[in-house]
């Protein structure tokens, strides 16, 4: 009995701060509305973009036509956060986005892509790779992709790293911020978080799972995103409906996932539309938005929370079907 009184009373605490840090960003002014979207700041750099972002890999799902179009379709009603990888489908999610960036759209958005180098020639040749795929001379924002090992923060700060290759881009305007990503595993960005302020680096983003179950479920909400607001480090949610299976199971529908991330303090939530009808959703959920209150957020969580403790609904976390370079050792160099 005493043991379930604290968990309530945690997560009581924990509810209270969560919904109480998004309408700070509103509150503030750095979040404004045009059209059917909503713009936040990326954390400390000065950059206003959309609160909802495009997903990379997704767009590689449809054909080459259809994947273009959804994007100059999002760019065209606001969507102006990029996301994208140097491995999605072998490198064409890059390659589409390069092509749909073409006649002006390149001009229009913030784009971000992600490498999986974990040496400095390995990191540098990727970051010349995605330069060319991407049809751009700069790309704003580049990220360590799947921070998801415990030694993975330690290859990115070694000697001869992708550190010094990220720094050696951005002092040839190949790239503008730096930042990491990860879908595993709350201790592994805690650790690149502490390796970090060993080495005075700041992380200008950081990516990791958003969602309600993630609030109940080795929570990247309640141990990470703290020290990242402390930090002034963006926070960019990704997997808002766990790969769709919190809606495709009845535990949410889409908008509410979507919502809930919104509701934390995050810049940008980062969600797969592989079709027109979830890029509407999309919009819908930006269109409709007022930050959840701390009792709406108790009462998802408190519906979710049996589901999200299985951990089968996140298998992002609790098996390696996520881990790409784990399927694909090669892809670190």
């Amino acid at each position: 009995m005493q043991h379930s009184g604290k968990t309530s009373r945690r997560e009581m605490i924990g509810t209270i701060a969560a919904a109480s840090l998004a309408p700070a960003i509103s509150a503030s002014g750095q979040e404004t509305r045009s059209g059917d979207m909503i713009y936040r700041m990326l954390g400390r750099t000065g950059v206003k973009v959309s609160a909802i972002g495009l997903g990379g890999y997704h767009i590689g799902n449809p054909s080459e036509a259809d994947g273009i179009k959804i994007i100059r379709t999002a760019i065209d009603r606001g969507m102006n956060f990029m996301d994208n990888c140097w491995d999605y489908h072998d490198g064409e999610s890059e390659v589409r986005m390069g092509k749909a960036l073409r006649d002006g759209y390149r001009q229009k958005v913030f784009l971000m892509t992600k490498f999986d180098g974990r040496t400095k020639d390995s990191t540098a040749r990727q970051i010349d790779e995605s330069l060319k795929r991407l049809q751009t001379d700069v790309i704003d924002l580049m990220q360590y992709h799947e921070n998801i090992r415990m030694e993975d923060p330690d290859r990115f700060f070694a000697a001869s790293g992708p550190l010094e290759a990220l720094l050696a881009a951005k002092k040839a305007g190949k790239i503008k911020y730096i930042g990491f990503t990860g879908h595993k595993d709350p201790a592994v960005h805690l650790r690149m978080i502490e390796l970090a302020d060993q080495h005075q680096f700041h992380f200008d983003t950081a990516q990791m799972p958003i969602n309600i179950l993630d609030y109940s479920f080795r929570s990247f909400r309640h141990q990470v995103v703290p020290k990242l607001v402390e930090r002034g480090t963006a926070l960019l949610g990704m997997k808002p409906m766990a790969s769709a299976n919190i809606p495709q199971n009845g535990i949410a529908t889409g908008i509410e996932c979507l919502h809930y991330a919104l509701s934390q303090p995050t810049s940008v939530v980062i969600t797969g539309c592989e079709s027109m009808e979830r890029l509407d959703q999309a919009f819908e959920a930006a269109k409709t938005f007022k930050p959840l209150t701390p009792a709406e957020i108790s009462a998802l969580v408190g519906r979710t929370k049996t589901a999200a403790l299985t951990g089968k609904y996140e298998p992002f976390k609790t098996t390696p079907q996520f881990d790409g370079t784990a399927r694909k050792p090669e892809w670190m160099g």
